[in-house]
C-alpha cells in the first residue's frame, strides 16, 4: 500500500511539474508584444506622416498594447530610394508613401497614386464624398485586390489606401495661369507627373521635399508639386507665394506596405487589427487634408497666399496631354492595362 502512494505522490508531482512547465512555456507566448517599425517616404512636416503617429497610437490601443509600431520618418532608417527593398527584405516591417514611388518597379502604381486627372469627382463637391468615392473604386470595383496582387509578387501585402487630397499642391514663385505661363518652368517633380509637365513645356525635376524649401529659394527650382501640407509643414509659401489650382486630381492614394513574411506571423486577431488601424487612419487622412485645405483657403482671404487658376485653354491641354499618357500607361503592363479599363469603366 505505501509504495502505491508513494507511486501516486510521485505522479501527482510529476504532473503538477508537467503543467507548471507548461504555463511557463505558455504564458510568454500569450502575453507576447509584436515590436515593429514602419518608415514614410516623406519627411517631418509632412501631415500624411505627422498623422501617422495617430496611426501607431490607435494600433496599440485597439491591440491592447500586444502591437507597437515605432514610426520613422524620410531618411530616418534608410534613404527613399532603399524604402522599397527594405520592406520587402524585412529591415523594416512597413513602408507608407505613394506607388508613384514604385513605378518602375510595380508599374500599375502610378496608376494607384493618380495618373493626372484620374481622380477628378466632377459628380460632387464636397471633399469627404469624393473621397469615398475613390476609396468605393479601389474596394467595390476590384482595384484593391489588383494591388495586393501585383505587390504580393514582390513579398509585400497592400495594407490598405489613405489620401494626401489634391495632388499636385503647385506653390510657384511666380504667377502661372495660361500656357505661356508653364513654359520653362522649373517645377519638383515626381513619377509620370515629370512626364506631364515636360510634355506642357515645363521642365519637371526630382528635388527631396526636406530640400524643396532651399531649392524655391536659391532658384534651382520655380515650383514645387506636393499636397497641402507644403504649406503648413514645410513652409514653402515662405518662398513660393502662388497656388496654382487646374492641374490636381481631388485626391491622390497613398498606401501601406506590410513586409509578407512579418505579416504572416501576425495570429490572426492582430491582422484584424492591423487592418483596423489602417482604415481608421484613412479616415484620419481625410479629416486632417480636409482642415489643411481649409487653413489654405484662408490664408488666401489674409493675402499670404495668392491663388492662381489655370484657363480654359491650358486645362485643355493638360487633358489631352494626359489622355496620351493614360494610353502610354496602359500599355506597360497586364495589371496597369487592367487598371486603366476600371478607370475608364468607372462612373464618378
Amino acid at each position: 500500500m505505501k509504495k502505491y502512494y508513494r507511486k501516486l505522490t510521485g505522479l501527482i508531482v510529476l504532473s503538477l511539474v508537467c503543467l507548471s512547465f507548461m504555463f511557463v512555456t505558455q504564458a510568454p507566448a500569450k502575453g507576447k508584444v509584436y515590436r515593429w517599425k514602419i518608415q514614410s517616404g516623406y519627411p517631418h512636416g509632412d501631415l500624411s506622416f505627422e498623422l501617422l503617429k495617430d496611426f501607431a497610437k490607435d494600433l496599440e490601443k485597439l491591440s491592447n498594447g500586444k502591437f507597437k509600431i515605432s514610426v520613422f520618418a524620410d531618411p530616418e532608417i534608410v534613404p527613399l530610394e532603399q524604402l522599397f527593398d527594405s520592406t520587402k527584405m524585412g529591415v523594416i516591417d512597413m513602408l507608407h508613401a505613394a506607388g508613384a514611388f514604385w513605378g518602375g518597379i510595380v508599374p500599375v502604381g502610378e496608376v494607384e497614386f493618380g495618373i493626372p486627372y484620374a481622380y477628378r469627382i466632377e459628380s460632387e463637391t464636397d471633399f469627404v464624398k469624393k473621397a469615398e468615392k475613390v476609396r468605393s473604386f479601389f474596394f467595390e470595383k476590384g482595384f484593391a485586390d489588383l494591388l495586393r496582387e501585383e505587390y504580393g509578387k514582390q513579398g509585400l501585402y497592400w495594407l490598405d489606401m489613405h489620401t494626401y487630397g489634391p495632388v499636385p499642391f503647385i506653390l510657384s514663385t511666380k504667377a502661372i495661369e495660361t500656357s505661356a505661363d508653364l513654359k520653362g518652368v522649373k517645377i519638383r517633380d515626381e513619377g509620370i507627373y515629370t512626364t506631364w509637365h515636360n510634355m506642357l513645356g515645363a521642365r519637371g525635376v526630382y528635388v527631396s521635399g526636406s530640400e524643396a524649401y532651399l531649392g524655391l529659394k536659391t532658384g534651382v527650382i520655380d515650383a514645387c508639386q506636393w499636397d497641402v501640407s507644403a504649406i503648413s509643414g514645410l513652409r514653402l509659401q515662405e518662398v513660393a507665394k502662388h497656388w496654382i489650382v487646374g492641374e490636381e486630381n481631388d485626391h491622390a492614394i497613398g498606401h501601406m506596405l506590410v513586409n509578407q513574411t512579418s505579416y504572416d506571423k501576425l495570429p490572426d486577431n492582430l491582422k484584424q487589427v492591423l487592418k483596423t488601424a489602417a482604415k481608421n487612419y484613412w479616415h484620419t487622412t481625410v479629416s486632417g487634408y480636409q482642415k489643411e485645405l481649409e487653413v489654405a483657403e484662408r490664408m488666401v482671404k489674409e493675402g499670404t497666399l495668392i491663388k492662381n487658376v489655370l484657363d480654359a485653354e491650358s486645362i485643355a491641354q493638360h487633358k489631352k496631354a494626359a489622355d496620351i499618357l493614360w494610353e502610354e500607361v496602359s500599355k506597360r503592363d497586364a495589371a496597369s492595362k487592367k487598371a486603366i479599363e476600371l478607370l475608364r469603366a468607372w462612373d464618378h
